[in-house]
């Protein structure tokens, strides 16, 4: 499931998807499903994982079983992401599961790498979060030598952040002390 990437199954169409475990790479998992059995082409997940600190952090102390141990952790999310993207099922499509190590955009476009293949990624994360990261999908959509298909973000993980938000307004504005209905029980 590991190696550099690159495959090596001819001339096979592919259709390459980021994923992450988010409810966004969910959601480009199956539109990458549906792309691969329209043009009859391999899917190709893609999981990129780095070092604790990073590249540069783990140059200054390198630990062997330390990568080891986060990179069977990536092994790990990309078989629970594909379960729970087909339920322990066979997508109905030749697949050829990666996980490389290396920074999301630059891994998927190393993976990506023939004109002729379909990149698909999902948006994931909070506002806050694409705020203090680099955007995946808006590097990719720079720097491809393929297409790339950005797949919107599922409805339910709109809904999920309203509901968190609504959640986060009504908490400033309670009284810090018991509500005063249930002082009123209390009597």
């Amino acid at each position: 499931m590991h190696g550099n990437g690159r495959y090596e199954g001819g001339a096979a169409p592919r259709v390459v998807v980021g994923v992450s475990g988010s409810l966004g790479s969910l959601a480009a998992l199956h539109r990458g499903v549906a792309e691969a059995r329209e043009r009859g082409a391999v899917l190709v997940p893609v999981l990129a994982w780095e070092p604790p600190g990073g590249e540069h952090g783990y140059r200054r102390s390198p630990c062997p079983p330390l990568l080891a141990a986060v990179r069977e952790a990536a092994e790990q999310r990309l078989r629970d992401a594909l379960d729970a993207a087909f339920g322990g099922t066979d997508p109905g499509v030749p697949l050829h599961p990666v996980v490389i190590r290396g920074e999301a955009g630059p891994a998927l476009l190393h993976v990506a790498d023939r004109p002729d293949d379909l990149l698909v990624l999902g948006r994931s994360g909070g506002p806050l979060r694409r705020r203090l990261r680099r955007s995946v999908p808006g590097h990719c959509a720079r720097k491809a030598g393929c297409p790339v298909l950005t797949v919107p973000v599922p409805e339910l993980l709109h809904d999920l952040h309203r509901l968190e938000s609504a959640h986060r307004r009504a908490r400033r504005h309670q009284p810090a002390g018991p509500a005063p209905e249930a002082l009123a029980a209390k009597r």
